[in-house]
């Protein structure tokens, strides 16, 4: 079908929601916003399902919620009594997020799978635990995670808490593509469904079993009790769902000195004091750097609108406040979580820390020191929740740890997604160990380049938006695939690691397999130690270059990263022509 034949289908619906129904008639003379709203419908990625809000199959509206959760209800069907079991519901801040929450509880309630649906905004984590907590047969986020204002998204998960694996969401992706016309789904009367059961409001009860085990997080109570109450913390939450658990889960650790940016402690879909909700740009810390300068704060920490990315800024020696990468917050909770295991004596012989294929070597330099192994795996946080589940079943190693680099961190698995109120208590614990010795976070992170050497990683996002923009990504990847450069610049490539072709392609030609789930991604190992790797974002329009290198100072690595990038965008934009 073709997408004006979908259009015609929409504009002609007489039910269509009545604001859809006003947006479809301002476009009607627009044929490229047209196009790119009904050429194709929004794909389910790494991490789910997200997009613009609007009218049409490409958009995030009712109609698209209620056929990503027909989709569900058709795979929890196929299997039987499972479905009994129900499906937990959560959102965020963000326009839309109750609503679309209810319309997924509905389309469920017409197919009787009971559905367990937050009274209020809760973090993403938490939705994860109470899948968990409930036996539930599966979950459901309605978010956009860090993306702007415009954006709502719909991530599902499966009965082990995490996001759904690939095989579950590669047929729930076939149900959801079987269905011709999303407009004609039905769904339950709200009422009804409640008073039958089938939808049930859930809340405080959640929240005090989700931060009674958030106390475990904890590995060195004794120094909170001594430092807690003196260090200084500034916390914004972004105007997401972080204040619902955030600033407790502080005070119950013992973290008593906690100023909150207030203004951003509101909740508020237009993101109305940032730019972007992204706690991964220094524009996103302007008003906690403002505070802080105020406080004279030892750290600054902020969390994404649906609390599952923690950013931190810490306080240099001349009295500002740097963002740290999401590398660099890895490596300090990383080499925090081994030490203190290892001066309590219950560093486990098998233990296991977790990363992406995309994030830092230096935590696997660090891992090595203590002798823990480093698994790496693709990126999106389901892989690591999916080895923390082989783990458990095969009891071959002990789970320490679990990161990305962006802005992604695991401490317990009670929760099987990228947590930051449990990264958010970490790093207060960890700025405390240092606080204690009369350093900050800084000096703690330069006490570690200096035991294992200078290193240093950077991002760089291409964004290419509309049809236009998903033609060009694909044919950048397929270029980088075919014509695979020998060389960045006068640094040789030694490895070519292609993870969908799992294959590893040494400079001399020699072939080798690769372990990982076959997965769109290029990485470049370079002579120097260096390397890069590229890949297509799973949920937004972007193309992603992942540049590494190590070196003896800072100054050193920054020239060679700075060279790296120069050579990375000449190429790029070469090959875009």
């Amino acid at each position: 079908m073709s997408w004006q034949d979908t259009y015609l289908i929409w504009s002609e619906e007489a039910t269509l929601e009545k604001s859809l129904k006003k947006e479809l008639n301002l476009l009607k003379n627009n044929e490229k916003a047209l196009k790119d709203a009904f050429y194709t419908p929004l794909e389910f990625g790494t991490a789910g399902m997200r997009g613009v809000l609007g009218v049409g199959i490409n958009r995030m509206n009712i109609y698209t919620v209620r056929q990503a959760t027909e989709g569900l209800a058709c795979l929890l069907n196929s299997k039987g009594e499972q479905k009994k079991q129900g499906v937990a519901i959560a959102y965020d801040s963000r326009h839309f997020s109750p609503e679309f929450a209810m319309e997924a509880a509905k389309v469920l309630a017409n197919h009787n799978i009971p559905s367990f649906v937050f009274e209020s905004l809760r973090p993403t984590p938490e939705l994860s635990f109470t899948v968990r907590e409930l036996k539930a047969a599966a979950g459901i986020m309605i978010t956009a995670s860090h993306n702007p204002a415009k954006y709502n998204g719909y991530k599902v998960y499966g009965e082990d808490g995490g996001q759904m694996p690939p095989y579950d969401a590669n047929n729930l992706t076939k149900y959801v593509r079987a269905i011709k016309n999303p407009l004609k789904i039905s769904v339950a009367d709200e009422r009804e469904a409640k008073e039958q059961g089938l939808i049930k409001i859930i809340g405080v009860e959640l929240d005090n079993k989700y931060l009674e085990l958030v106390k475990e997080v904890t590995l060195d109570q004794n120094l909170v009790d001594q430092v807690g109450k003196d260090l200084k913390l500034v916390y914004t939450p972004l105007h997401g769902t972080g204040e619902m658990m955030g600033r407790r889960a502080l005070i119950q650790a013992g973290f008593t000195s906690v100023s909150i940016v207030e203004e951003q402690a509101i909740s508020d879909g237009n993101f109305s004091t940032v730019k972007s909700p992204n706690p991964e740009e220094e524009s996103a810390f302007e008003l906690a750097i403002n505070l802080g300068e105020k406080v004279n704060a030892d750290v600054l920490v902020a969390t994404d609108p649906d609390a599952d990315r923690l950013g931190v800024a810490v306080r240099m020696p001349n009295g500002n406040y740097q963002v740290l990468t999401g590398n660099q917050i890895g490596v300090i909770l990383t080499k925090y979580i081994l030490e203190a295991h290892k001066q309590k004596g219950t560093l486990p012989e098998q233990a296991a820390i977790l990363k992406s294929i995309v994030s830092t070597e230096l935590v696997t330099k660090i891992a090595k020191s203590y002798k823990v192994t480093v698994f790496n795996v693709l990126t999106g946080f389901k892989f690591i929740a999916e080895k923390i589940h082989e783990f458990e079943n095969t009891n071959s190693y002990k789970y320490l740890f679990g990161f990305e680099e962006s802005y992604g961190y695991l401490v317990k698995p009670f929760v099987r997604d990228k947590d930051a109120i449990q990264a958010l208590l970490l790093t207060a614990e960890v700025a405390a160990f240092y606080k204690k010795q009369g350093k900050t976070l800084y000096d703690g992170l330069q006490d570690i380049f200096k035991e294992y050497g200078y290193y240093l990683e950077k991002t760089i996002s291409i964004t290419m938006n509309g049809i236009d923009g998903a033609e060009k990504i694909k044919s950048l990847m397929e270029k980088f695939r075919s014509k695979a450069p020998k060389t960045f610049g006068s640094i040789a490539v030694s490895v070519v690691e292609d993870f969908k072709k799992q294959t590893a392609t040494t400079s001399d030609g020699k072939i080798s397999k690769l372990t990982t789930s076959p997965s769109n991604v290029l990485k470049y190992l370079l002579e120097d130690g260096s390397w890069l790797a590229v890949r297509p974002s799973g949920t937004e329009p972007k193309i992603k270059f992942y540049l590494a290198t190590a070196a003896n100072n800072e100054k050193e690595a920054q020239l060679k990263i700075s060279q790296l990038e120069q050579k990375v965008r000449k190429l790029s934009t070469e090959m875009a022509i």
